[in-house]
């Protein structure tokens, strides 16, 4: 059995995101398993080298896990033929430009969303990369979750009949860190600095919404900053200035609504920090990131409303969970794997930098629906010509 390796540069990797879900659970899982399995029989196996501004915590994080490879200076990165993909997990406001150096590099990219601060520079890396002929991916995570696959079988198996709605409720408190420490970074909650929930979450709901029931053909929103004054990493109070909580409603194509909440300032009542339920003709299910429970049309109880009596009907118990019949294993691990069959055998990946500005659409339809409060539709998207594109990257 033949082996290559395949070299990564991972650009953010100290960061909450890019170091858990990317590095330790995927990257370095997949180099603990032996490679990646390819369609051949073969395996490809990784090799990461560490990019960021602290060498310190570089250093650290590489000697800590056994990798060789660590570096501040991007470019001579991008300039070694030795790595082949780009993976980058930067802040928002970072990306784009990094993106573009790694594009006009000719690597492979993979990327964090969103892919840009706006849909027009967004649009402009889709394009670079086709006239670049490289190889391109954005996360799309949830799809890839055990709950998000146990729905998506259902759907596939037609158990929903005709699907009518989809709402979801996703949040948590997050402690504004004063009393407590925030358990997300400040700069989350201020919109200079590319944060807000709207930005966070809309490029998730876009492929979920687009993958499993249709793509989005409007939205109207309500943004909210309900906590106004929080506490840093150091101790000092700022102004919240972007978006802590949204509510919106999403019209699909074939006629499905979706409506999804999203929340850092909600205390959680479900058994998940996010949690969709799907209502069709023949049946229902709740799908969160990992259990999914299903109420066929012929095991639905007949409710009557009657507020003169208690209710002694336990309806949770109505419920049959959907079983796992496949392993479990970390859906970002399972991107990372496709997205390396795709590089190396040009096996099927269709979550790509167009995909990614269909994320970066949407959530910049949601934070004008709210400040218009009106609905807004979404075009579809086309890439700029060959000959736009390259001067916008001049």
């Amino acid at each position: 059995m033949a082996q290559k390796t395949i070299g990564v540069i991972m650009n953010g990797v100290s960061g909450r995101m890019g170091y858990r879900q990317h590095l330790v659970r995927s990257i370095l899982a997949i180099r603990e398993q032996g490679g990646v399995l390819l369609s051949s029989g073969d395996r490809v196996q990784v090799e990461a080298i560490l990019v960021g501004r602290r060498e310190a915590a570089l250093a650290e994080i590489a000697g800590r896990h056994g990798i060789a490879d660590y570096t501040t200076d991007l470019d001579a990165a991008l300039a070694d033929p030795r790595w082949e993909i780009y993976a980058d997990f930067l802040v928002t406001k970072a990306r784009a430009a990094a993106l573009r150096r790694a594009i006009k590099a000719g690597k492979a990219v993979y990327t964090e969303k969103p892919t840009a601060e706006g849909l027009d520079e967004s649009l402009e890396l889709a394009a670079l990369a086709r006239e670049a002929g490289i190889k391109n991916g954005v996360v799309h995570d949830k799809l890839y979750l055990p709950g998000l696959r146990k729905l998506a079988r259902l759907i596939d198996s037609g158990f929903f009949g005709r699907i009518l709605s989809v709402r979801g409720e996703f949040g948590y408190w997050v402690f504004e860190g004063d009393w407590q420490p925030a358990q997300r970074p400040s700069w989350n909650y201020r919109a200079e600095d590319g944060g807000g929930i709207v930005v966070d979450m809309f490029p998730h709901w876009s492929y979920l919404l687009e993958n499993l029931f249709g793509r989005v053909e409007s939205v109207y929103a309500r943004t909210a900053t309900h906590i106004p004054t929080r506490v840093d990493e150091a101790g000092h109070e700022y102004q919240a200035t972007a978006d802590d909580a949204a509510y919106a409603v999403f019209d699909l194509a074939g006629g499905v609504v979706a409506q999804l909440n999203s929340s850092w300032t909600v205390r959680v009542g479900r058994k998940e920090l996010v949690e969709f339920q799907v209502d069709g003709t023949h049946g229902s299910a709740i799908a969160g990131l990992f259990g999914c429970r299903i109420q066929p049309r012929n095991a639905t109880p007949k409710p009557v409303w009657n507020p003169d009596l208690p209710e002694s009907h336990d309806y949770a118990q109505d419920w049959l969970e959907v079983p796992d019949n496949d392993p479990l294993e970390n859906g970002f691990k399972l991107q990372w794997e496709q997205f390396i069959r795709h590089v190396v055998e040009d096996g099927r990946h269709d979550f790509d930098l167009l995909a990614g500005a269909r994320g970066v659409q949407l959530a910049q339809a949601g934070l004008e629906s709210s400040r218009k409060g009106a609905r807004i539709d979404l075009p579809q998207l086309a890439l700029p010509s060959a000959g736009t594109a390259a001067e916008a990257a001049r």
